[in-house]
């Protein structure tokens, strides 16, 4: 049994949404148990007239909550009876917490669980990597998605290896790392990416296959997209972007003649919803945070219960996979020059 500790506070549609995907994600796997941190009342209230086990089931009641408007760092220090400070200190505390999962405020969330949980020794800084559908059929993961605006090249070089582990516990055996710039030539990009790429080639314990434009993310030819964090956000946000575009623009041109009508309904419709599915990515979770001693996933702060369930799902794996004990082992391999500059 994996315990994985939920934030019911954190989100837009919080805790009803939160509430009702812990207990989908406890009806599809029964190895699961969940713990809901937040106001007990209003969680009992979502609860009710939803099918779940009962037995599998804690709420920890919390008196506070961390909205997008607190300063995170302030906000982790002075609201400790947050659900989201609580449910870390129990991450962090409890050794059979398995993991940890929110659709709060992301910057409270990165802070919290660096201040709270703790970063893997050796990882210089904890990177966000979230799951896209490639056009193969498989996932690459974007490493960083947003945590770190400014990069060193020994930080991407981690971000590398986090990915690779990251991929490997998800079934990948040799994944192909990527460095994300402006050329696949070996000069393209500022002087970042250019050390980065002379380091990432001689970087044990990858595979490293070149520099890679961003209209190749999801080409499906690499498995681990390894960015600044100011570049995977722009990256993460205009891939979430133009598939939202995409479905709008079928859905206008499906309802604009009576003939698109009707051969959508006679011919098309299955092939459609294979394209909707492909391209939800809501259907793969939250992002994972790595280089923190215990999985942490941040789900999208929109998220609705389906999404939410996904995310808890993605925790269980996570904890149950042994990524942090995988990143540990890579970490063991790397040159000592490179963890030196961390």
């Amino acid at each position: 049994m994996i315990k994985i500790i939920v934030d019911a506070m954190g989100g837009d549609n919080a805790p009803q949404e939160i509430v009702k995907g812990a207990a989908m994600a406890l009806n599809q796997d029964k190895d699961l148990q969940v713990v809901l941190t937040g106001d007990e009342g209003k969680i009992k209230e979502s609860l009710a007239g939803l099918s779940y086990d009962a037995a599998r089931l804690q709420v920890v009641h919390c008196t506070e909550v961390i909205t997008n408007d607190d300063a995170p760092t302030l906000a982790i220090r002075q609201k400790k009876d947050s659900s989201l400070v609580v449910a870390l200190k129990m991450l962090k505390e409890d050794e059979s917490a398995g993991g940890f999962v929110s659709a709060g405020s992301t910057g409270a969330v990165l802070t919290g669980a660096l201040l709270r949980v703790g970063r893997i020794r050796g990882i210089s800084r904890p990177a966000v990597c979230p799951a896209l559908p490639t056009a193969k059929g498989g996932k690459v993961l974007i490493i960083d998605a947003g945590a770190n605006a400014e990069c060193k090249p020994v930080n991407l070089c981690h971000f590398a290896l986090m990915g690779t582990a990251y991929a490997r516990t998800m079934g990948v055996k040799d994944p192909r790392v990527g460095l994300v710039t402006n050329g696949t030539e070996e000069h393209k990009g500022d002087p970042l990416h250019q050390e980065s790429y002379h380091l990432l080639k001689d970087l044990a314990g990858i595979r490293f296959v070149g520099n890679v434009e961003g209209r190749d993310i999801m080409s499906g030819d690499i498995d681990v997209a390894v960015c600044d964090g100011f570049s995977g956000n722009i990256a993460l946000k205009t891939a979430e972007g133009t598939a939202l575009a995409v479905m709008s623009v079928i859905k206008q041109n499906i309802k604009s003649s009576l003939a698109a009508k009707i051969g959508y309904a006679l011919f098309m419709r299955g092939a459609f919803k294979k394209i909707k599915k492909v391209l939800d990515y809501s259907k793969y979770g939250g992002a994972v945070l790595l280089g923190i001693e215990k999985p942490v996933v941040k789900a999208h702060g929109s998220s609705k219960a389906e999404s939410v369930c996904a995310a808890v799902l993605q925790a269980k794996e996570a904890a149950g996979s042994g990524l942090v004990g995988e990143i540990r082992e890579m970490l063991a391999g790397v040159d000592l020059e490179i963890a030196a500059n961390a």
